[in-house]
């Protein structure tokens, strides 16, 4: 074998690894794990499991209506409109990775509208029934956040106030959207157990996985800008914060297997005049709400009737 041939194909198998970190990690082939019941092995909602699955029937009951947008890169984005009332408040939510919005706001979905506010279910780019196949943990998804802003007051009126909410990859989405010129109508911001950038989170569950986090990190980053052409470290929640100018909501699960409580402080300590965190004992990844139901619905309702008082006092002012 020549010199040539090795060095081709040392060539070739470097692309066959990236190729398959990016499908293992980017990649939506068909969104057929878009299912709403199906729930991750090995964490805490086993034990929920049952009580999970009934919440997820209650959301599906719910009449919406189907609404779309495109995105600044061309996709049809897709979405889940819930009417209360003309001029209410809107809640615009954004799942997490691989979830769907009944699945994910099984909870969250009756809160917000107990509160009497209007809900949009996001379904996030390359998931659930919007288009594209490239998942970039935030990085893109955050252009979408600021498009459904501007669908909103485009559809409803400039007086329309906006609360952003995520959770998990959902939760970062919404924090990288906070650096950018979101409308003075979006008063605050919802995040539960958010990590602190995509990289972060990669490299945490390479570890958890056995795999060097360091060079899970490279390849990562390489197979985002061969195969997915986005650039992995352009966005990070634990900065754009530094940059918000609304009041935001953390909460965190303190048994989080998958992201870790500590990113939610990383992220309220790089902007403690902006953050409230409120951590969740014994809770697992995005189940705060099931181990404490009440204080969870509290703390949503306080901040947001909170935030929304505040908007008003600021514009009288």
């Amino acid at each position: 074998m020549t010199v040539l041939s090795v060095l081709l194909f040392l060539f070739l198998l470097f692309f066959g690894v990236l190729y398959g970190v990016y499908r293992y990690i980017f990649y939506s082939p068909d969104k057929t794990q878009n299912d709403d019941y199906t729930l991750a092995e090995g964490s805490h909602s086993d034990q929920k499991r049952r009580q999970i699955c009934a919440m997820i029937d209650a959301v599906r009951a719910i009449p919406y209506e189907k609404v779309t947008i495109r995105s600044h890169d061309g996709l049809t984005l897709c979405g889940r409109y819930y009417h209360q009332k003309d001029g209410a408040p809107l809640d615009i939510c954004f799942h997490g990775y691989r979830g769907t919005p009944a699945r994910d706001f099984s909870g969250g979905t009756q809160i917000i509208l107990r509160e009497g506010h209007n809900a949009l279910m996001i379904e996030e780019r390359a998931q659930c029934t919007s288009e594209g196949h490239t998942i970039t943990f935030g990085v893109e998804e955050r252009f979408d956040c600021l498009a459904w802003v501007q669908y909103a007051l485009a559809r409803f009126g400039p007086d329309t106030k906006i609360l952003l909410v995520g959770i998990s990859m959902g939760a970062a989405t919404v924090l990288m959207a906070s650096e950018l010129a979101l409308p003075a109508q979006v008063v605050g911001i919802i995040a539960d157990c958010p990590y602190t950038s995509p990289l972060a989170i990669i490299r945490k569950v390479s570890g958890g996985m056995g795999l060097p986090p360091k060079l899970s990190g490279l390849l990562a980053i390489a197979a985002a800008r061969v195969f997915g052409h986005f650039d992995l470290t352009a966005a990070n929640a634990a900065e754009a914060v530094k940059h918000a100018k609304l009041p935001i909501l953390l909460i965190h699960g303190e048994a989080d297997p998958f992201v870790p409580c500590g990113m939610s402080r990383e992220i309220r300590d790089a902007s403690p005049a902006q953050i409230r965190l409120h951590t969740f004992p014994g809770a697992g990844h995005g189940l705060s709400y099931l181990v404490d139901p009440a204080r969870y619905e509290a703390l949503i309702r306080d901040f947001s009737k909170e935030a929304l008082e505040e908007k008003e006092l600021s514009s009288c002012v």
